[in-house]
């Protein structure tokens, strides 16, 4: 049961008939009783002729899956399966980061008919957001008591990472379409797949020189004069890409309010996009002390679309994250040569020795690129140091700079690169690095 303002107001309106007639205190207090009572009276009656939210049978129809930050349509049918038309408000009990916004809805239901009550839900996190419980309030006619219950009604839709990285696809493609010949550029280099033979010109790889062709060529009597020929290649295909983001406590950090792991995601979505474009078999696995998320087999739409389903329930863990395991992790994803690419903070020395340890054994067998997403915060710091508090702030953020350079350099000292970049900048500069490698002949 319920009360409602109009009962509170019907309680006020007693006061005007305890001023006009209650002329002493024991008048007073009689027509107040009187009042109090004909109000709990029409409570009653009003109780009594209020349809019974129970008799409620209540349906769902929602979307699977909506991408973070988009709207979708949430539904609720409800059917009055009483004989009294129920007038009321439902309140669907979202979670908040659902964002249901004003989740309350007037009804009003015949016996026997059906209603549905739409809500526009805009997610504010990845991951499972549920609904568990509807409440439901009717009124009776004279809208003084209500009669409220909460019904069962479960729900739940998958809330995925944006990928606003995407816009950085085409471009890419554009690229990767010069690398493998379908416009006018082609590969010089080794460790990539013959395409042709053509004359050599100042610039090229002497290594490319291909010397039996070349003395087939001034042998001939159609080609009088020396000749130097060379190979061109493109681009291999069917390579392989693993993939590795450290889910483990500092990806819980909020770089321009963004948590680090999603930067990572967003970094990996766009590099899985373009390799699997490029021909290349892609493998994601995000890990701490266990695997929270693995993608391995798919190609083409299908990698992500598991991918993005993977992502959309892994948090943050606030645990260290267990380097030791991973090269296990990477030899039970694939045998054959890969680029293995960490996506994990280097900002400290101390955080990041874990990870140096491990490097020598990756970088043996594979090429290793490690992507860092890092603040932007820390260079506009950096150089303002108009005042003392300011000067203190820079000086912590050259510190903080100096430790990110210590570590990449030590990082490419065990034979791996290192990209970083801001939650913006990352996802490309990764795509770029993916490129540059590939056109050298190195995946």
């Amino acid at each position: 049961m319920a009360l409602t303002g109009r009962f509170a107001a019907l309680l006020g309106l007693g006061l005007v008939p305890v001023i006009l007639f209650g002329g002493t205190t024991l008048g007073a207090a009689v027509a107040l009783g009187l009042w109090v009572l004909l109000a709990v009276i029409l409570g009653l009656v009003d109780l009594v002729l209020a349809a019974s939210p129970r008799r409620l049978v209540l349906e769902r129809l929602l979307p699977a899956r909506v991408r973070l930050g988009e709207s979708v349509a949430s539904e609720l049918f409800l059917t009055n399966s009483g004989s009294r038309r129920l007038r009321g408000i439902v309140r669907d009990a979202w979670q908040p980061s659902a964002g249901a916004g004003d989740n309350r809805s007037a009804v009003d239901i015949p016996a026997g008919e059906r209603r549905g009550v739409t809500l526009q839900l805009t997610p504010s996190r990845r991951g499972e957001r549920r609904v568990a419980e509807v409440t439901v309030r009717s009124f009776g006619p004279l809208r003084l008591w209500a009669r409220q219950a909460t019904l069962h009604a479960p729900g739940h839709i998958r809330v995925l990472p944006p990928f606003h990285a995407r816009k950085h696809l085409p471009s890419r493609i554009a690229r990767l379409k010069e690398l493998d010949g379908r416009t006018s550029t082609l590969v010089r280099g080794q460790g990539t797949e013959f395409d042709s033979l053509r004359e050599y010109v100042r610039g090229d790889d002497v290594r490319s020189i291909d010397w039996r062709a070349t003395a087939r060529h001034n042998g001939s009597a159609d080609n009088p004069g020396q000749r130097v020929m060379v190979r061109t290649w493109r681009p291999e295909r069917d390579r392989r890409v693993v993939v590795v983001v450290d889910s483990g406590r500092t990806s819980a950090a909020r770089v321009d309010d963004e948590p680090r792991l999603d930067t990572a995601f967003e970094a990996s979505l766009l590099l899985a996009a373009l390799a699997s474009r490029a021909g290349d078999h892609v493998d994601f696995l995000a890990y701490d002390r266990r695997v929270r998320g693995r993608v391995h087999g798919a190609q083409g739409a299908e990698l992500l679309a598991r991918m993005v389903d993977a992502m959309a329930l892994i948090e943050p863990e606030l645990i260290e994250t267990d380097w030791t395991a991973v090269p296990a992790q990477v030899r039970a994803l694939t045998s054959q040569r890969a680029l293995v690419v960490l996506v994990t903070p280097v900002d400290a020395p101390g955080a990041s020795a874990a990870l140096l340890s491990v490097l020598p054994q990756l970088t043996a067998r594979h090429t290793v690129l490690v992507a860092s997403v890092t603040d932007p915060e820390l260079s506009r710091a950096a150089g303002e140091r108009s005042s003392l508090d300011e000067v203190y702030r820079a000086a912590a953020a050259e510190r903080a700079m100096l430790d990110i350079a210590r570590v990449s350099a030590a990082i490419r000292r065990q034979g791996a690169e290192v990209v970083t970049g801001s939650p913006a900048d990352l996802p490309p500069a990764l795509a770029d690095r993916y490129i540059a490698l590939k056109a050298a002949g190195r995946l």
